[in-house]
């Protein structure tokens, strides 16, 4: 058994067991997450949309997708990573355009010095917003949901229901059925249909469920789309096709009338089954009814079992209420439970904007790392100067060997200069041995090392370049496609791929190694010290003996990677050269058979017929030709 669960030897099953809790404790089936196709597909808590190809990291798919008894893939590898906020920041100007800026202008004003500047609509705005319906239970406020939806429905106009979840979307379309109540629903499950289910969400007498309705980039439009219903019937989207002209004058006409029945019954009626813990996702599902000076009328019907109440201020109300003698079945509305409903999303708010905040300031420490790395990667990708940025790596990686064997609390006397000989050697593969004049001191060790590896380097290029225009010449002559990128035989490019293929697999490997440490800083805390700060030291640490690392595995490969000799390459395109020649003359051969077993048939079965001994030892003269062919 484990006696001590946190204990260091078993870290990485704590962390196995941190991800199997959230994926059955708080991540939930048709909220968080759909199973389609034998797959775990995320949903967007804020567009209610299908996330393909997206996958939680850590380790926490995996655990879902255990849980839900489905195939595991393998965790995804990360090539980078980059908050919004800090990808945001990379941009010189910033600007944006939203109905539902305002609920979070601090944020903007703290995070990316915007400030928020709101704009009068086109039209005046006459939208009905109605206080909230509070109840004690869920199922009190569905049954008035849907009591409230069949007598709007009476009415002819047209409903949309907003719910925070694909779960509560299903539930509710099902309560609708064993009413009669002709619907659609819109969520994650049934995304193919939107453009259509959106077009006619205004058309008189529709009722509408919708999972989230921030994102769609679709005016519901009161009577319906005429466009989309005329694209329908004649099977077309082209404007100028005669059928699409002709059913669209037709649906503009009806749709027009049918607008008129919509405004005259109030326009487009929202109805919110929970508030949601931003306040702008509400405002936006709000905001798609009264458009462009059209009527509407909008409520939300509140539960203290919904999840926000139960987090954040339902206890509150609930206290309030019993003062009043709040009866079971009983809804209560009013402008003080909506201020309260509404200081419970700014709780909410507030929380998730210090995450955020919290968040930045942990990638701050990325960013500048970033900003060194992809620096770096930019100038080996455009060619700048690559050989001087590998003789100061060089440089570099002399002066760490250096400082790691002569410290300066040690005496000169007693510093392993034949270990330093050793690992220079297994840099450069080349014997050294120090000079008995050489002068015993840091610098005088390091200016012996310098000159050496800075003359063995440029040998070392001179040889294989060399080497390489030899390479391209006969690869030239014989037609071979060989070569670095872009068919190039430089030394400059080899070194640049060299550069390139280790600086993705060290940054990788240190992305990993700052998500690990990550995790697990919080821990610092308990022993009074601030997380932060310990992950920027530790963060630089890494990164500074990551670099250290690259610069050794850049400057080793370069000296040791040994291009194909010439005249092994030259004694491999002569075999390449009489292999082909041989398999030409074998199809020649081929061919001139098929011919002669091609000539008149009724010549050549007289002859078997008259001589078949002289037939079959002609087909076996052909079979040991057709052999020595081969063994040329």
């Amino acid at each position: 058994g484990v006696d001590n669960l946190y204990d260091p030897r078993y870290i990485e099953l704590v962390h196995h067991v941190n991800q199997g809790l959230r994926a059955h404790t708080t991540m939930e089936r048709d909220k968080a997450y759909v199973v389609k196709d034998g797959k775990v597909i995320i949903v967007d808590e804020f567009t209610g949309r299908l996330m393909e190809g997206r996958r939680w990291s850590n380790g926490l798919h995996q655990a879902v997708e255990a849980k839900e008894g489905v195939a595991i893939e393998r965790e995804n590898l990360t090539l980078a990573t980059i908050t919004f906020q800090n990808y945001f920041r990379l941009y010189k100007k910033l600007a944006g355009m939203t109905g539902t800026a305002d609920t979070e202008a601090v944020e903007f004003k703290k995070i990316y010095n915007l400030d928020v500047s709101i704009i009068p609509t086109n039209m005046p705005m006459i939208r009905e917003d109605c206080t909230d319906m509070v109840f004690k239970t869920r199922k009190e406020k569905y049954e008035q949901v849907v009591k409230d939806i069949v007598e709007i429905n009476k009415t002819g106009q047209p409903i949309l229901v907003g719910t925070v979840s694909i779960e509560q979307s299903e539930a509710l379309s099902k309560m609708l059925s064993r009413y009669g109540v002709e619907h659609n629903v819109l969520n994650a499950k049934h995304h193919e249909r939107e453009a259509e289910i959106v077009a006619q969400a205004g058309h008189s007498g529709m009722v509408t469920i919708a999972t989230n309705m921030a994102g769609r980039g679709t005016d519901i439009v009161l009577g319906g789309n005429p466009e989309f219903l005329a694209a329908s019937e004649a099977k077309t989207k082209d404007r100028d096709d005669p059928k699409f002209q002709k059913a669209l004058e037709k649906y503009k006409r009806i749709c027009q009338e049918d607008r008129k029945k919509v405004v005259e019954a109030g326009g487009l009626f929202i109805i919110g089954t929970e508030r949601h813990e931003a306040r702008r996702i509400d405002n936006q599902l709000r905001g798609r009814s009264g458009r462009q000076g059209d009527p509407g009328k909008s409520r939300f019907y509140v539960a203290l079992e919904d999840d926000l109440m139960r987090r954040f201020g339902g206890e509150k109300i609930q206290a309030l209420m019993q003062r009043f003698g709040w009866e079971e079945g009983v809804a209560i509305d009013g402008r003080l439970i909506s201020r309260t409903i509404e200081n419970a999303q700014i709780k909410v708010e507030r929380l998730h904007f210090e995450q955020r905040k919290h968040l930045l300031e942990y990638d701050d420490v990325m960013r500048k790392q970033r900003e060194v790395i992809y620096n770096l990667r930019n100038r080996v990708l455009h060619m700048e100067d690559i050989h001087n940025e590998l003789t100061e790596m060089l440089i570099d990686v002399v002066e760490e060997e250096v400082l790691a064997t002569c410290e300066e609390n040690v005496k000169a006397t007693e510093w392993d200069l034949s270990s330093l000989a050793d690992r220079i050697k297994f840099l450069t593969n080349k014997d050294f041995k120090f000079p008995d004049e050489m002068i015993l001191s840091q610098q005088g060790v390091f200016d012996c090392l310098k000159e050496f590896v800075l003359e063995a380097f440029k040998k070392r290029v001179e040889e294989q370049e060399l080497k390489l225009k030899e390479i391209e010449t006969l690869a030239s002559g014989s037609g071979m496609n060989i070569g670095f990128s872009g068919g190039r035989f430089d030394f400059v490019s080899f070194e640049q791929s060299v550069l390139l293929e280790n600086l993705d697999r060290f940054w990788n490997m240190h992305l990993q190694e700052m998500d690990d440490l990550r995790d697990a800083i919080g821990l610092r805390a308990y022993g009074q010290k601030n997380p932060l700060y310990e992950y920027q030291s530790e963060g630089f640490i890494a990164f500074q003996g990551m670099l250290k690392d690259l610069r050794a595995a850049v400057i080793r490969e370069i000296f040791l990677t040994e291009f194909v000799d010439p005249q092994s390459l030259a004694a491999h395109i002569e075999t390449e050269k009489r292999r082909r020649e041989a398999r030409q003359r074998h199809m020649a051969t081929q061919h001139r058979s098929m011919l002669e077993a091609s000539d008149d048939g009724e010549g050549r079965d007289k002859r078997v017929s008259k001589n078949p001994d002289a037939e079959k030892a002609r087909l076996q003269e052909q079979k040991k030709q057709r052999r020595k062919e081969k063994a040329r």
